[in-house]
């Protein structure tokens, strides 16, 4: 039985296959090494009695996560899974390669994650080539949910959003100064909270003002993460994470400004990552 996980820093997606049939698709906390241990990871998959119901079955398990990006990173992740799997074998990597194999296949290009944070990379068709990004939501994370969050709160902070935009927003969160301070810098989990107002975005998508945060948001990532690579021009940027998805009208017009061809946009890469090992075996290498 193969599982297959793609985990952003928000929610993990699960879906579980016996070579004949997809028989469970499940949903989790996502895990992040930087801030979860293996307890964590073991304690909430107990939780969740659709996969505590298959762990004992799984013989391998292949983890695509946010922060997984080095060995001692990834093995964080593996002991909790393999506690909760102890007859499968376990493959943690990062969620850019997730990204890369639900999109390019086999074949050259750029994938881009857009999601609570945003990264991305050069895949050779074979192989993940990282650039000097993934910075985290402090420094880096340019046009993504944690991104957007801070722009927002920034704005409403200092009254600078449009008057209808201010209200309805003063309205639905019902924040001031004191409660965003204490949030963001005395609370655990700062970059999932300043994400979880796109959905702020995601209500007024035609809002002149929405609009050009949006672009804003995609014109940082597309300076860092896409126009930095040599040769971004001539391969297809692809890209991966709901807020690509909802405002791909917005990445289509920053694609133009910069001159890079959009390829596939998907919301979630999950269903793609299953097709990809069905097709070349359960316990084939991975890329790398």
């Amino acid at each position: 039985m193969l599982v297959i996980a793609d985990a952003g820093s928000t929610k993990a997606d699960w879906l579980v296959h016996d070579g004949s049939e997809l028989v469970g698709a499940f949903q989790s906390m996502g895990f992040n090494p930087l801030f979860h241990n293996a307890d964590i990871v073991y304690a909430e998959l107990t939780g969740n009695e659709g996969l505590r119901s298959l762990s004992l079955d799984a013989k391998e398990v292949r983890y695509f996560g946010a922060g997984c990006s080095s060995p001692d990173m990834n093995a964080i992740i593996a002991d909790g899974l393999q506690r909760f799997f102890p007859n499968a074998r376990i493959h943690v990597e990062h969620d850019l390669l997730a990204s890369a194999l639900a999109t390019c296949g086999n074949e050259e290009g750029i994938a881009c994650i857009i999601g609570t944070g945003s990264n991305s990379c050069w895949f050779d068709g074979k192989m993940v080539h990282e650039g000097n990004y993934g910075l985290g939501y402090v420094l880096g994370d340019e046009g993504s949910g944690s991104w957007f969050g801070k722009q927002l709160l920034r704005e409403f902070l200092y009254n600078r959003m449009p008057d209808e935009l201010l209200s309805e927003f003063s309205t639905a969160f019902g924040l001031d100064k004191a409660a965003v301070v204490d949030r963001v810098y005395r609370q655990p989990h700062a970059n999932v909270w300043l994400a979880s107002f796109t959905r702020f975005l995601t209500a007024h998508p035609d809002h002149p003002w929405i609009k050009e945060l949006v672009r804003d948001g995609f014109r940082e990532f597309a300076k860092y993460c896409i126009c930095d690579y040599p040769g971004y021009g001539r391969v297809k940027v692809h890209f991966v994470g709901s807020l690509s998805f909802l405002f791909k009208a917005r990445l289509e017009e920053v694609a133009a400004e910069n001159g890079f061809t959009i390829g596939k946009v998907i919301k979630q890469p999950i269903e793609e990552l299953m097709a990809y090992f069905l097709k070349e075996g359960f316990s084939s290498e991975m890329p790398s």
